[in-house]
């Protein structure tokens, strides 16, 4: 190779990585940003509960149920094919939620997005693994990339919130829309496009299958934990749906040509960082959307607010970026992920200190703990999961790694939001009983909750001012009692996750140079765990 042809190949390589990584962003930048709107858009468009909680859902499900067919796609036409075609569903998502004069058309808006989400998730871990065969720069580039996914989620409040507060509710969408279209422009000039070098085929009856199992699963999820509760003939159909699909799902795939290599999960560092990435999902997700009803409801914060007070959340993945991405090349991926779990896990059970009255700057240190531990775990997961298999399979075991992110991304706020409203309303008569207020006020105050949930908190209101305060203070002790019981479960939830990187990934120094062609690293790298995978 030539000298000019080594720079071309160079320039190529950042150009890629630098792309991919804006093209995550992009694909986040709208996930928690949009749920800072819902207020107003209920407002606007004489919203239901359950229209809102589609809002969001429609993005989640096409999210999750369409990972795997893309990273299928994309190894079978081009990965840059796939990040192109993502960020045009992206664009034109934005375009019709930009335009919207109802509920329908901001979730078909939403439902495009997702699509676009899906495709660029796995068609960016691809091109990054193609165009970064040593595993060192990988683990950089694979940082970098993270650290763009929280930068999204980060900023995407933070713009909304201050969108909100000068321009309608339509214009969120306005910046994803334009960054989406400069980017596929850019993109289409300048990205090193890739595809597997094994045969591969789009296995139909395996596509089919998962999209209807993720997605018999997550709305099941979505509903037990909504409106229509846990007993409901429908949401027990959907589950029992999941489970027939997803055990057809796993016979189908023991094919020839499977979209999910199922022999992934016999390499132990692979199957650990996949169960990691879910608990953790679940419990990060989780504990935003417990932490943000904590800070509107009980506190009274403005979106903008919010969005600030959550921002370590988020934020120190991408100030830790690259120092997570040095440390795992001086110790040990695996050493990283189990620091970071240990350390978000106690920063989890310190939310239990965060009260009613609990100052803004106790409740951003308790934050600020938790935050550092998620930038210390997440970048390492993704690395673990492609380097524990042959590189060739690096997108599939990207997606597989993106598909359990959304899958606990979804679980977290139907299941926390259970544990909120259930935890309120066991509690609230105890502490309306002990401000004093009459048995008339108490009940029309248990029956608003009981009746609304607790989005009550937000007009709760008696006859007289000290008694609207009176009860006011109980419903904000009622909701900190849940908000504890949502620290215990993402707390222990994350420890135990710890337990299995340590049994499952380890904690030692590899000595190998991770899956250059079909190697497996860390704990895989023996000749019988390479066959394993092959």
């Amino acid at each position: 190779m030539t000298m000019m042809s080594q720079r071309l190949s160079t320039r190529h390589a950042r150009a890629t990585i630098a792309l991919a990584c804006v093209g995550v962003f992009v694909s986040y930048l709208p996930v928690v940003g949009v749920s800072t709107a819902l207020p107003v858009i209920q407002q606007a468009l004489n919203a239901s509960t359950a229209g809102l909680q589609w809002i969001t859902d429609a993005f989640i499900l096409p999210t999750t149920a369409l990972l795997l067919s893309f990273g299928v796609i994309g190894d079978l036409f081009g990965r840059k094919k796939v990040y192109l075609a993502g960020l045009g569903f992206t664009v034109i998502g934005c375009l019709i939620a930009l335009t919207a004069h109802s509920v329908l058309q901001v979730c078909i808006g939403q439902a495009l997005t997702g699509v676009g989400t899906a495709a660029l998730l796995p068609s960016t871990i691809g091109l990054i693994a193609h165009v970064c065969p040593d595993h060192r720069a990988r683990a950089k580039a694979i940082a970098a990339w993270t650290a763009s996914l929280g930068l999204g989620l980060t900023l995407g409040p933070l713009i909304n919130g201050q969108i909100l507060e000068h321009v309608g509710w339509r214009w969120i969408f306005l910046p994803t829309l334009v960054l989406g279209a400069a980017i596929a422009v850019l993109g289409a000039l300048t990205v090193a496009d890739s595809r597997s070098d094994r045969e591969r085929h789009l296995d139909m009856p395996g596509q089919i299958l998962a999209v209807v199992g993720i997605t018999g699963l997550v709305y099941g999820v979505i509903e037990g934990g909504g409106t229509a509760g846990w007993s409901s003939p429908l949401v027990i159909g959907a589950f029992v749906l999941a489970a027939v699909a997803l055990v057809a799902f796993v016979f189908v795939e023991r094919d020839t040509y499977p979209m999910l290599n199922l022999r992934l999960f016999r390499s132990p560092a692979f199957s650990g960082a996949a169960v990691v990435m879910a608990v953790l999902l679940f419990a990060q997700v989780g504990l935003v959307f417990a932490l943000s009803e904590y800070f509107g409801l009980v506190r009274g914060a403005s979106a903008w607010d919010i969005g600030v007070r959550l921002i370590a959340l988020n934020g120190f993945t991408v100030v830790l970026g690259p120092l997570v991405g040095r440390m795992m090349n001086r110790l040990n991926a695996g050493l990283v992920l189990f620091i970071g779990l240990l350390i978000a896990g106690v920063g989890a059970l310190l939310v239990n200190l965060i009260d009613a009255g609990t100052s803004t700057l106790k409740a951003a240190l308790v934050i600020g703990v938790l935050g550092i531990g998620i930038a210390l775990a997440m970048a390492p997961i993704t690395t673990i999961a492609v380097d524990s298999v042959p590189r060739r399979l690096a997108a599939t075991a990207g997606s597989a790694n993106s598909a359990l992110r959304q899958i606990g991304s979804a679980l977290g706020p139907a299941i926390f939001g259970v544990i909120l409203t259930d935890r309120t309303l066991a509690t609230l008569p105890g502490h309306l009983a002990a401000t004093g207020l009459s048995q008339a006020d108490q009940g029309q105050i248990n029956g608003t909750v009981s009746a609304v949930g607790i989005q009550a908190g937000a007009f709760l209101h008696l006859s007289t001012e000290q008694s609207t305060g009176q009860a006011l203070a109980a419903y904000g002790e009622s909701f900190t009692d849940a908000l504890h019981t949502c620290a215990w479960v993402g707390g222990i939830g994350i420890l135990a996750a710890a337990a299995v990187s340590l049994v499952l990934i380890g904690v030692r120094k590899r000595s190998g140079d991770g899956n250059a062609d079909d190697g497996v690293a860390g704990a895989d790298s023996t000749p019988a765990a390479r066959e394993a995978v092959r």
